[in-house]
């Protein structure tokens, strides 16, 4: 069962269960893959691909593409609460960390800190970066590493740390 499999089976039992806020992030999630969908065989009928048939198995979202947008989703949500928190709004802060534990129950399990450093600290020495001058080799050599299993700010963080020191 893919990954969009399983969430338009679990929108189906949340909405046979009536549970309402699940329904609603996964019927918007549902909505951002239509739309990705959309946009990747725009792409491909710019490109002259004109078979009916080719067109729809090509323009079929992989794992990797529906995981980026659950990531971006919940990327959104959190944006969205540190700005309700700090707009002094804690019902609405509430309300999307409800919508953002949804969301994360499909993406991967996230690194911790000191997982990401111990990577960082592999990649800087695998680079041959010397200082932060050498952030982009660096971050060239990392990312697809934790791509999807660390929040890219950390990792920046944590990069920025070891280089000084």
């Amino acid at each position: 069962m893919t990954l969009k499999e399983k969430i338009n089976q679990d929108f189906k039992d949340a909405f046979k269960a009536k549970e309402e806020l699940k329904v609603s992030v996964l019927r918007l999630l549902n909505s951002s893959l239509k739309n990705k969908e959309t946009e990747k065989r725009t792409k491909l009928v710019k490109t002259g691909q004109q078979d009916e048939a080719v067109l729809v198995k090509d323009s079929q979202l992989l794992d990797e593409e529906v995981l980026a947008v659950i990531g971006a989703e919940a990327k959104r949500r959190k944006d969205s609460i540190e700005q309700y928190k700090t707009g002094g709004r804690p019902e609405l802060a509430a309300q999307e960390e409800a919508e953002l534990a949804i969301l994360t129950v499909y993406l991967p399990e996230q690194m911790g800190e000191e997982e990401i450093r111990k990577i960082v600290q592999e990649s800087i020495t695998e680079s041959g970066a010397v200082g932060v001058v050498d952030l982009g080799k660096i971050m060239k050599v990392l990312m697809p590493r934790v791509k999807g299993k660390a929040d890219g700010g950390m990792v920046n963080k944590i990069v920025k740390e070891e280089l000084e020191k």
